[in-house]
């Protein structure tokens, strides 16, 4: 299978869109119910101290009920986004470039581009960029909006 590449991501994001399964807002904290299309250059960049970014495409309640957010992350060579952690959420991560290491309950699976990372939900679970590289992947959460767990 060929990997998805960020633009093909983002193109399957905005037809989720336009079929009214997502809402459709750049960095949106509301539910929008009109279909539009998300310039990936108009979203806002925002810069952590570990040098990496993030591109935040939508977080908000869907009109079903679930909460939603969606962002691209930019993760530099040998760091982690932070510490591992759980939450109720579900998460998806569509890797994009770099090697890193995905940390499932503590167990390190190696992953890289192409793959696809699943996350059940309250599963202690980081990542970490082990190579020389950046690395950056897509995140697809989806659950109750509610407090994180150490």
């Amino acid at each position: 299978m060929e990997a998805m590449d960020r633009r093909g991501v983002f193109a399957v994001l905005a037809s989720l869109s336009a079929l009214g399964l997502l809402p459709a807002e750049g960095a949106a904290s509301d539910i929008q119910s009109e279909s539009k299309v998300i310039k990936y250059d108009s979203l806002p960049v925002r810069t952590f101290a570990n040098g990496g970014t993030q591109r935040r495409v939508i977080s908000g309640t869907l009109p079903t009920g679930e909460f939603i957010e969606v962002h691209e992350t930019m993760l530099p060579a040998g760091q982690m986004p932070h510490p591992p952690h759980k939450h109720p959420n579900t998460e998806m991560l569509f890797i994009q470039t770099g090697t890193l290491i995905y940390l499932d309950a503590g167990k390190p699976i190696p992953t890289g581009a192409g793959d696809i990372v699943f996350t059940a939900s309250n599963t202690l679970h980081g990542l970490k960029n082990v190579g020389t590289t950046p690395a950056t992947y897509i995140v697809v959460s989806v659950g109750k909006q509610l407090p994180e767990k150490g």
